[in-house]
């Protein structure tokens, strides 16, 4: 299975971690700015609106999240060390997924439910027939729904940028002559298909980080996550 982790991580995984601008706001600019000011009222009545709700839920079960010898361990003490430990990569990668959306809604370009499937299904048989993908996903430590939007997103950017990316029958033959013997596919048809892939994905890959580069010089991007 060690080998299917990496050739799923390979193939779905699209690289876009610190690539985008945070503008931070200071306390002071927001309580020197009416307008702000009243952002900040709205989000006094929000926060209150949460704390109700936590306490309506506490009546629920959900505030304790468990209990260690009779002590309990607090939701929102769980909810604080994920946010330390991991919020601003989670919250780096929603914008950058946001990022990627407007760009495919100004291209006009759409990802259905019919092309992630065909995808998840050209990536499952790339890796042979035996992988189930309940299995691999397990492995991943990843739910359908991450591995759907992984999918979505590596589509999108292909439909971005790979519409200029042109595979000549050279370079396949070049590629399968270097790479045959680490290649899953047997057959003529298949070898192509897949060094045709493998091709396509490195040209797409050199022209990301330029691509980030132009969304980064243009975006507006406002974080509060400390």
């Amino acid at each position: 299975m060690a080998r299917s982790k990496k050739s799923v991580h390979e193939m779905i995984d699209t690289k876009t971690e610190n690539l985008f601008p945070t503008v931070s706001t200071s306390p002071s600019s927001v309580l020197n700015d009416p307008s702000a000011a009243t952002s900040l009222r709205w989000g006094v009545i929000v926060v209150l609106v949460v704390v109700l709700g936590l306490v309506w839920a506490g009546s629920r079960g959900y505030i304790i999240a468990a209990m260690v010898n009779g002590k309990p361990i607090f939701g929102w003490d769980v909810a604080s060390v994920v946010m330390s430990r991991y919020g601003s990569q989670t919250l780096t990668s929603m914008v950058n997924e946001h990022l990627i959306a407007d760009e495919a809604m100004k291209k006009g370009v759409n990802v259905t439910s019919a092309d992630i499937n065909a995808k998840e299904k050209d990536l499952m048989k790339s890796l042979g027939p035996n992988v189930n993908i309940n299995d691999v996903l397990q492995y991943q430590g990843m739910t359908r729904a991450d591995f759907d939007n992984q999918v979505k997103l590596q589509l999108t950017v292909e439909k971005i940028l790979g519409k200029d990316i042109t595979v000549s029958d050279t370079e396949i033959a070049d590629y399968i002559t270097k790479n045959k013997d680490t290649m899953t596919a047997t057959d003529d048809a298949g070898l192509n298909a897949e060094a045709k892939q493998a091709i396509f994905s490195q040209k797409l890959n050199s022209k990301v980080q330029t691509w980030f580069a132009q969304i980064k010089s243009t975006a507006k991007v406002t974080t509060f996550l400390k």
